[in-house]
Parts: structure tokens; C-alpha cells; sequence
């Protein structure tokens, strides 16, 4: 289980920034807060905290609960070797044009590109895995919802899936996703 360490709470991507301009070769990691609408408390936007990083060579990944009112989320550095989401790489290409891009960003994203380091998820036709897709039809509620979700969830799914490193993992992950869809949940409930 991934362990919270530092947390932190912004309001904005200014606040970001500098944070990082301080921190990102300094710093392993840290986990922004982020307050629900309900509580009224400003935080940062998910697409600012998540373009500020990358211009830095970091990455967003785990999110974790911490009560009705929040969550936290996960930031650190980029591993070199790691795939790039066509989300990820259409922000990159909005921060190089708005020259926002730091040399660390850059290069790790010139790294990807260049060695073809980019999700098969750019296409929208993805094929559901096979050992998914029986894990899947061995449970008709999750089956009967995995097929009516939209595209871009059912990726998302997909791709937590293909992402596991170790195989035990991968099995764990689509047990995780079947139980998650036979009740109806979206892909942002995994964690």
C-alpha cells in the first residue's frame, strides 16, 4: 500500500509553480489536497496541477480518500521509461506553447516521444485484454455495465489494467474492476 508523505494545500497553479520550481529535484514526492465542491474550499484544478508538473517532469498517479470533505493525490518525478497518455501529451504540446516548459519536462517528454513511449490508448478502438474480457463475462452485471460505459472510461479501466507490472497485480486489478463494475462504479472509484 502506497504510504501518504507530505501533503500539500493550494489554492492555484501559481502556488504550484513555485512550489516546484523550490522542490522538484529536491523532493521524492508530494500529495496535493484537494477539497470536494460541497465543502466550497478552493483548490487547485486537477488539469492546472497536473500541466504545471509536467512541465517539471513530474506526474500525477495514486489518489487516496482521506474523508468526506477530501482527497489526496500523488505527485512526483516522471519516470523516464513511462507511457504517455494522449491527455498527457496534448498538455505538454499546450505548455510548450505557452513556453511554461522547464528543461527536466522537456526532456523527459522528448525522451517518450522519441522512443515511442506512447499509450495504445490514443486509439479510441482499443481492444479489451483477454483475460479481462473473461473475467468480465464470468459476472453478467459487470459485463452488462462495462459495455455500456463511454469509451473514454472504458480506457481508463483498460489501462490501470495493462499498467500493472507484476502479473499477481494485473489478476488483483481486474478482480478489483469487475467487483467495481458489477456495482456500478466509474473508474475514478478504484482507489
Amino acid at each position: 500500500m502506497v504510504e501518504i508523505t507530505e501533503t500539500l494545500y493550494l489554492t492555484n497553479r501559481k502556488e504550484w509553480r513555485a512550489w516546484l520550481e523550490k522542490n522538484y529535484n529536491k523532493k521524492k514526492e508530494v500529495w496535493l489536497i484537494y477539497y470536494k465542491k460541497h465543502t466550497k474550499k478552493k483548490t487547485i484544478p486537477y488539469d492546472d496541477a497536473v500541466e504545471e508538473a509536467l512541465c517539471f517532469g513530474w506526474i500525477d498517479s495514486t489518489v487516496k480518500r482521506i474523508d468526506d470533505e477530501k482527497h489526496v493525490q500523488r505527485y512526483s518525478s516522471r519516470n523516464l521509461n513511462s507511457v504517455w497518455s494522449e491527455n498527457n501529451i496534448a498538455r505538454v504540446k499546450k505548455m510548450i506553447k505557452e513556453g511554461k516548459m522547464k528543461k527536466e519536462g522537456l526532456e523527459k517528454y522528448n525522451y517518450g516521444i522519441k522512443n515511442n513511449l506512447i499509450a495504445p490508448l490514443t486509439d479510441k478502438k482499443i481492444k479489451t485484454p483477454e483475460d479481462f474480457q473473461k473475467a468480465l463475462e464470468s459476472n453478467d452485471k459487470a459485463f452488462e455495465n462495462f459495455s455500456t460505459l463511454a469509451p473514454s472510461y472504458k480506457i481508463m479501466y483498460i489501462y490501470w489494467i495493462i499498467g500493472a507490472k507484476k502479473e499477481e497485480t494485473r489478476k488483483r486489478r481486474i478482480k478489483k474492476t469487475v467487483k467495481l463494475l458489477s456495482e456500478n462504479k466509474r473508474p475514478w472509484e478504484i482507489y
